[in-house]
């Protein structure tokens, strides 16, 4: 484990969140929580336990991603279909101050496990529901995953290369699982808000949170909407470029790599020019200022690229930072674990997870005054069910009841 400088308490101590939830949009909302310190019981089915457990490349025989994915959280598995998983789960709802679900709409009521059940055993507490579509609507009940959603929310349409290229392919995806993420912020927020209303006294009921994949990638879509709804302009792919402002953009180097540019300021844009020792264009009334340079950005681009096509990459980073003009390499996972301005932050540290030994992990976000960002990693994903016979012990069952359980299948 990292060294824990100091023992300030994390902000979210004291907090007991559950979750019964797997795959990623809720078990991440639930990381989040738990790097800040929240107790967190992660509800997982008996045998294999969360998809998520065999996503990944494997180490040991284990999914290297599940180290990070269940870190900081107790595993207790449970049978929600057993009437007998579901009184402990209703248990375990009673203590809860917030518990997180990313099931399809109804399946909780299914299990007996809804809101109204929930409410009888906790008045106050906080439900976050997490869907494709959300808890009503005429597609709630369709099944989604994040990648329906990225599509639906309009993200998946604008991740592509501009017109005219590879037009035969379709759109790309992020590389990660955005949409779902997303939705995982948008659920931790909003507990966190109605935590916040309920510990003010301004709110003593049962609250549900509802969070919906599609729209939780609609609400990062920048100003997509409003440009549609009053000027009838449809965003369109630009590749790797940004359509908004100018120059911002990758371009090609003599080493066969590409370096991000983004010199999209008046003043910017100037030290990219001196920097190219052609002072000339920023003067030039094609590109004098934002709009002009938005309008004449291809000329510009190529203006660039025939720069850069004739210094390395580690040249135009030392030119351009000496410019003090906003440009990088693209960072290979690879960089991101050598970077030093990472290490230093403590945003690439090593854990020491019992299955795979010291495993780099990213720190917790975001970095809170006082508190020692290391301090938030406190253990590694844990088996499934390690933690199941502490919990029910905690709930008052014998070791005998625990050992009828397993026999059961219930846990």
């Amino acid at each position: 484990m990292p060294t824990i400088e100091n023992k300030t308490s994390l902000p979210l101590e004291g907090i007991r969140v559950l979750e019964l939830g797997h795959f990623i949009a809720a078990p991440f909302c639930t990381r989040l929580l738990a790097d800040m310190g929240a107790t967190v019981i992660k509800v997982e089915p008996p045998g294999k336990g969360d998809p998520v457990r065999s996503w990944g490349k494997k180490h040991n025989g284990s999914s290297a991603w599940w180290s990070v994915h269940g870190r900081n959280k107790q595993s207790v598995t449970l049978n929600l279909k057993h009437p007998k998983g579901r009184d402990i789960a209703l248990d375990l709802v009673a203590e809860a101050d917030i518990i997180v679900e990313n099931n399809r709409p109804g399946q909780l009521e299914r299990w007996g496990l809804g809101p109204a059940e929930m409410k009888k055993v906790n008045p106050c507490g906080i439900l976050v529901r997490i869907s494709g579509y959300g808890q009503d609507g005429p597609i709630k009940d369709n099944p989604a995953f994040g990648v329906i959603g990225e599509a639906i929310g309009g993200i998946r349409y604008l991740t592509d290369h501009a017109a005219g290229v590879a037009d035969d392919l379709p759109p790309v995806r992020v590389g990660i699982s955005i949409g779902d993420s997303l939705a995982g912020m948008y659920g931790a927020l909003g507990a966190l808000a109605a935590l916040h209303q309920r510990n003010a006294g301004q709110v003593e009921e049962f609250k549900v949170i509802d969070v919906a994949l599609s729209e939780s990638v609609l609400s990062v879509m920048e100003g997509c909407l409003p440009e549609y709804g009053l000027l009838g302009a449809v965003r369109r792919p630009s590749g790797s470029a940004l359509p908004s402002c100018a120059p911002t953009n990758a371009y090609p180097t003599s080493d066969g790599n590409f370096i991000i540019i983004a010199a999209n300021s008046d003043p910017l844009f100037k030290q990219l020019a001196q920097a190219m020792s052609s002072h000339e264009l920023a003067e030039d009334p094609l590109f004098m200022d934002n709009e002009s340079r938005v309008r004449n950005v291809l000329k510009l681009d190529e203006l660039i690229r025939k720069w850069t096509r004739n210094l390395t990459l580690d040249e135009l980073e030392h030119i351009l930072a000496k410019a003090q003009v906003p440009a990088s390499r693209i960072y290979t996972i690879e960089d991101i674990a050598a970077n030093e301005q990472y290490a230093f932050r403590k945003m690439v540290v090593e854990v020491d997870d019992p299955i795979h030994g010291m495993t780099l992990h990213p720190g917790a976000m975001p970095v809170f005054s006082g508190i020692d960002r290391n301090s938030a990693l406190r253990w590694a994903g844990p088996t499934v069910g390690e933690h199941t016979e502490t919990i029910l012990s905690d709930l008052k069952y014998s070791k005998k009841d625990i050992e009828k359980l397993r026999v059961e299948g219930v846990v």
